[in-house]
């Protein structure tokens, strides 16, 4: 059976400027507060490098499922700091590297 649509519910592709808002809403918010968290005890002179086994550690420790935030892309979260203001960086190493993944926030120019 085909299905109609109806009149009184529209539907439409999320655009490229709505994803980081929509993101924002299906993110525990444990997620921002640790990054928030992290942001601000490491800004100095308007740059703050946050390491990502930093914020998993912190949201294991509060209780979210590990393998959870890594399938649900919760630390994605780029875009919904730049819509906030920020420059964003997400820097991870390459085959054969080995140092720690790394997010830099900057504090945008005016």
């Amino acid at each position: 059976m085909l299905r109609t649509s109806c009149p009184e519910k529209v539907v439409r592709p999320i655009t490229p400027s709505e994803v980081a808002g929509l993101q924002k809403e299906l993110l525990p918010p444990e997620v921002l507060e640790s990054f928030n968290r992290f942001i601000g005890e490491n800004l100095l002179e308007g740059y703050a490098e946050v390491r990502q086994d930093d914020v998993v550690n912190d949201l294991v420790a509060r209780g979210i499922n590990r393998a959870e935030i890594f399938s649900r892309g919760w630390l994605n979260v780029e875009d919904i700091y730049r819509e906030a203001g920020w420059n964003v960086e997400y820097d991870k190493p390459g085959y054969n590297e080995s140092y720690p993944a790394t997010f830099m926030f900057s504090v945008k120019d005016n």
